[in-house]
């Protein structure tokens, strides 16, 4: 329950109009070195992850995995371009109540399969929206909460995170793999991919922040709007809307940290919990980089 609840606050800008009383928004942290952005219409976060050096000094090949938000919105018209990237199979790592409302439109040629890391029982969503609303929640209760999701995420379902991260580095084929906005669940996969192939900190955390510079137009758009209709829901505090709307570096290190926590390490987590032995690593880094 308490975790659902937590999920609920990830979704909530992507379904709801908020409100807020000032528009002194705060500036987020942003990747410095970006990445080639791949513009999709009607896709947020849309990019590859590719031509970053690891820490042997060895490149991740281009067009091999790639990242976005949900696909609900992709045009027909677009579906050449996922032919021409190579993309033959989609991985959503939302949960069912996500999937239900807004259900990818893809090619029919498209693998698509759906893996989500937590269980989804209830209306959560909707008693979320309502506290965010009321104003019963704020900045210092979304940053816990998102904490503790990030935390939870990487250890509460292990087998499932086993089986998002096998599924994509066996691929012999471009992958795609998102969420609703393509920043938290997205972003701890594509950090665990990195670490697996041993990339250092920098640039892992570097990539996951390319989130806040690729969803900046949409971010600014909303809390623009927010503030223009402060007038429907005057308790919400905008706090919570920016805390929910960007990423930040520690939330990425509440998830490092619960590894090293509870399992001593990010190589012992890829051992034992991933499955991936030091051989089957090494498989992947010659797989992946040159």
């Amino acid at each position: 329950m308490k975790k659902l609840l937590k999920i609920s606050f990830l979704v909530i800008i992507s379904l709801c109009v908020f409100s807020c009383k000032t528009q002194s928004f705060t500036v987020p942290e942003y990747g410095k070195n970006e990445t080639e952005k791949l513009h999709i219409k009607k896709v947020h976060n849309f990019r590859t992850v590719g031509d970053i050096k690891n820490a042997d000094g060895k490149t991740l090949r281009k067009g091999v995995f790639y990242r976005s938000g949900h696909l609900n919105n992709l045009k027909r018209k677009s579906f050449d371009k996922f032919q021409r990237l190579g993309i033959k199979e989609v991985i959503d790592l939302r949960n069912e109540r996500e999937i239900t409302a807004n259900p990818d439109h893809l090619p029919e040629n498209l693998m698509y399969k759906k893996y989500s890391a937590f269980e989804d029982q209830g209306d959560q969503l909707s008693q979320a929206k309502k506290l965010v609303l009321k104003g019963k929640v704020n900045a210092n209760d979304a940053d816990k909460r998102m904490i503790d999701f990030y935390r939870e995420y990487v250890t509460e379902n292990p087998e499932t995170i086993k089986k998002i991260i096998t599924e994509i580095l066996d691929s012999d084929q471009p992958v795609l793999y998102h969420c609703t906005a393509g920043k938290d669940r997205t972003g701890i996969i594509t950090a665990l991919i990195l670490s697996i192939l041993k990339f250092d900190k920098a640039t892992i955390y570097n990539d996951y922040l390319l989130s806040n510079n690729f969803r900046q137009k949409l971010v600014m758009k909303r809390l623009r709007l927010a503030h223009n209709l402060h007038f429907l829901y005057p308790k919400m505090d905008v706090k919570v809307l920016e805390k929910l709307s960007w990423i930040e570096s520690d939330y990425l290190d509440a998830a490092f940290n619960e590894i090293d926590n509870k399992y001593g390490s990010i190589d012992v987590y890829i051992q034992k919990v991933l499955g991936i032995s030091e051989d089957k690593r090494e498989s992947y880094i010659r797989k992946f980089t040159y």
